[in-house]
């Protein structure tokens, strides 16, 4: 049953504790209680945010480097774990939908992932990001199309990506070709190369939240991280890394079907919930004006090419026969 009266979405803006699997999950789970206590019903977390972002890759060489990748492998989540059960109940006794950023273990390879989670506590989706972003290849995997899909749930049609993903454009349409309503969107903090590198800086990313939103006439509830000097102490050895990835970088926000902001921001180093009014209906009076995969599509001049189907490095095939056509071929040959 879709949602048709509005509810209240957040994002969240904060800090893991950061390499800290259990310290991340215990404060994940104080964060639903107190979104619970807030009334809200629709939860969005950074992107990697159990147990934290890997800033070292863009701060120094991969030899460098390689003193975290123990120590990020053994606090990264499965999602089939404990710790994921742990957080899968807290939901459940919220009844809200949660999406968790996540850096996903999966036996030997890590992927950026989100897990969807459902207001029971069960699993929507587990999704990973399709394509890491930069150096971010050096840490984890890729997802596939299976990734990309948009899920019908109790407050409406929704969708999730993570940080750069927003920039591809195929990506984006096949989101919206899914008539998505509601859209999370999962960043890190945007303090690394502040002031040096625009592409990665708050003004460049939320305006394509903003675009996100105004282009596919949804909801855009855009969560991001927070950089702490507790954060700086684990990865920054210089005061070169530290100029590289400074305090702050908080920008969360939420925006509507027209791409107008619905809330206000908290400072870039504050910690705590960024909260909106969802209301599905505004979606209609967006969509009569441009429906990129309704009325405002050209299929005629362009398409998308869309495989959704999960890749797997391993296909199992059947027998060609069975033992009894195998005793039939050898008593043939008798």
């Amino acid at each position: 049953m879709v949602a048709t009266k509005p509810f209240v979405a957040a994002a969240v803006q904060a800090a893991p504790a950061y390499l800290d699997l259990a310290g991340t999950v215990d404060k994940t789970i104080a964060i639903i209680r107190q979104a619970r206590s807030e009334g809200v019903q629709l939860l969005a977390f950074p992107e990697t945010w159990i147990p934290g972002y890997c800033f070292w890759p863009w701060l120094g060489s991969p030899a460098w480097g390689m003193k975290f990748v123990h120590r990020y492998h053994e606090n990264s989540i499965a999602t089939d774990g404990a710790e994921m059960d742990a957080i899968r109940a807290e939901v459940a006794a919220a009844g809200m939908h949660v999406v968790v950023g996540t850096s996903e273990r999966d036996h030997g390879t890590l992927y950026i992932g989100q897990s969807i989670i459902a207001p029971d506590g069960s699993v929507i989706a587990n999704r990973r990001k399709l394509k890491p972003t930069h150096v971010e290849r050096t840490v984890f995997g890729e997802g596939d199309g299976s990734d990309l899909k948009v899920h019908e749930t109790q407050i409406g049609q929704l969708g999730a990506l993570c940080c750069w993903e927003h920039l591809q454009p195929l990506v984006r349409y096949a989101m919206y070709a899914q008539h998505e309503q509601v859209h999370v969107a999962s960043w890190p903090s945007f303090a690394l190369y502040q002031g040096a590198a625009y592409a990665l800086g708050p003004e460049l990313n939320n305006a394509v939240n903003q675009v996100y939103a105004a282009e596919g006439q949804c909801f855009v509830v855009a969560a991001t991280a927070v950089t702490t000097p507790a954060v700086q102490d684990i990865v920054c050895e210089t005061d070169e890394h530290r100029q590289m990835m400074p305090v702050g970088g908080g920008r969360s926000m939420i925006f509507g079907p027209d791409g107008a902001p619905l809330a206000e921001y908290l400072a870039p180093d504050q910690e705590g919930l960024v909260k909106a009014e969802i209301d599905l209906s505004m979606i209609a009076l967006a969509k009569a004006a441009a429906d990129p995969a309704g009325h405002y599509a050209r299929s005629d001049v362009t398409r998308l090419l869309f495989n959704s189907e999960r890749r797997r490095p391993v296909e199992h095939v059947q027998p060609i026969f069975t033992e009894l056509g195998e005793a039939e071929i050898n008593k043939g040959q008798a």
